[in-house]
């Protein structure tokens, strides 16, 4: 599964939210700057070439859709994350959430109890 850029991370989570769309679809849930309809397209379609969106032709036009789901690059991404920076620790993982306090008391209490549950 090859990265993605954050540009075309950011088309990805509206193809998984619409779960199959037109370009102008796409382009009208791009908040803010949003790029030209032509680059736009171009993404998608590098998305395409790299095996995670597919489409449907009606005509000239196409409708895109995702065939990577959400869940598997999100396994890929937080496990590469993990392993170039924090050593492949999830320990290391835990650590910087608290001491960032990007996690609470009550938060770790409960994953320890999820833990403990899978026991």
């Amino acid at each position: 599964m090859e990265k993605l850029t954050n540009k075309e991370e950011e088309i990805m989570q509206i193809l998984w939210q619409l779960e199959k769309a037109f370009v102008k679809e796409v382009l009208a849930k791009i908040p803010g700057n949003k790029p030209h309809y032509n680059t736009l397209s171009t993404i998608i379609r590098n998305l395409e070439d790299k095996g995670y969106v597919s489409h449907k032709a009606f005509g000239k036009t196409h409708q895109y859709y995702p065939i990577i789901e959400k869940e598997a690059y999100r396994k890929r991404f937080f496990s590469n994350a993990i392993e170039n920076y924090f050593n492949n620790s999830y320990k290391n993982v835990v650590s910087f959430f608290a001491k960032e306090e990007k996690i609470s008391v009550e938060e770790l209490k409960e994953i320890i109890n999820l833990i403990e549950k899978k026991k």
